[in-house]
């Protein structure tokens, strides 16, 4: 049967449902402009298995977890699960380890830097300006000839199962009240929609982006290579499906200033995004799209989305992350030296044909 999600007005759709949810997240109780997103919610997750200290960042996330189990079960149905990997995976993992940092920089993800901008902060245009900068220049490499290499199959199922399975745990000692695991009382990390709702929420989104291939960057790099609109189509719809939502619930408020979960150093709210563009065009896909990967039992995804989990702990713990407040001590060098690392992966990684 004919995969609907894959067409022109199934992208759409997707958009749709996905900006939807998104918008009556943040109206249930979500952070404001932080219906879904990728990297703050893994930083969460971070926090609640004691990756860091910040207490205000700690929650286990269900959505996370959501989208990863609603692709894996989507994938398994349709016969599309097929663990593989073996593709430079510690390349993979600091690429992810970088693309947090510098989404922690920005103070958001992707998918949060458009749910920003439809909520009407104006900082997500830099944020967005410097995606759109770093998928380009990934894109550069890309047609020289960049590649991490090809992930081979692997032996059995096993493999696919095993950061899913990783993920699911940490849920459960959640849902039944594990001690160790640690719950934000005051801010973001204390902001949430209830649990089942949250988790059924990330369901829907993770079946609809399996099934539709919806994807920030992918939608970005796909212009700039081949001049193909169509994943872009489902972000836009994504964009102004939240715009609308917005408007009709009262969560929207133009500015820059007093912007929730953000800052304006117009500077690193760019720069910290081109590093994540950069890293999420070298890695193959932006974090939502690699938790649904990781859930279709690509295990080289899976590192990557470990490697932010690291990345997070790190970003807390030694100053790298920004808050409202401003940048952390720390994180204009770890963006630069992110810049950097993510160039030299894509100088050396360009296979010469002869």
């Amino acid at each position: 049967m004919k995969n609907f999600f894959a067409s022109k007005w199934g992208i759409i759709i997707a958009g749709v449902f996905i900006g939807g949810i998104a918008a009556f997240l943040q109206y249930l109780g979500n952070p404001a402009n932080m219906g879904f997103c990728m990297a703050c919610f893994v930083r969460d997750i971070a926090g609640a298995i004691g990756l860091h200290k910040a207490g205000v960042v700690q929650y286990v996330r269900p959505e996370i977890i959501g989208i990863l189990f609603g692709a894996l079960i989507i994938s398994v149905i349709k016969g599309e699960f097929k663990p593989r990997g073996g593709s430079s995976a510690i390349i993979r993992f600091f690429l992810g380890a970088f693309a947090m940092i510098g989404a922690l920089v920005f103070l958001g993800c992707p998918w949060r830097a458009f749910l920003r901008l439809a909520g009407g902060d104006l900082n997500a245009i830099l944020g967005i300006a410097g995606l759109a900068t770093g998928i380009y220049i990934g894109t550069l490499f890309l047609k020289k000839g960049f590649n991490l290499g090809r992930a081979l199959p692997s032996e059995g199922k096993l493999s696919g199962y095993i950061i899913p399975g990783f993920f699911g745990l940490i849920f459960l000692l959640f849902a039944f009240d594990f001690g160790k695991i640690m719950i934000s009382s005051k801010g973001p990390g204390a902001m949430h929609a209830p649990m089942l709702i949250s988790l059924g929420a990330g369901l829907i989104v993770g079946y609809l982006a399996q099934r539709s291939r919806f994807c920030t960057m992918g939608s970005l790099r796909d212009i700039f290579i081949i001049r193909n609109f169509h994943l872009f189509t489902g972000l836009a719809a994504f964009f102004v499906t939240v715009l609308v939502m917005n408007l009709i619930l009262g969560q929207f408020n133009m500015g820059f200033e007093g912007q929730p979960i953000a800052h304006n150093l117009h500077i690193w709210n760019f720069l910290g995004m081109v590093l994540s563009g950069l890293a999420f065009v070298l890695a193959g896909g932006c974090p939502g799209r690699q938790i649904v990967l990781t859930g279709e039992g690509n295990t080289d995804s899976g590192v990557f989305v470990l490697g932010m989990l690291v990345g997070a702990g790190f970003a807390h713990n030694f100053g790298l992350s920004s808050s409202p407040k401003g940048l952390g001590p720390y994180g204009e060098y770890a963006t630069i030296i992110g810049i950097v690392f993510c160039l030299l992966v894509g100088f050396f990684m360009i296979k010469r044909h002869k």
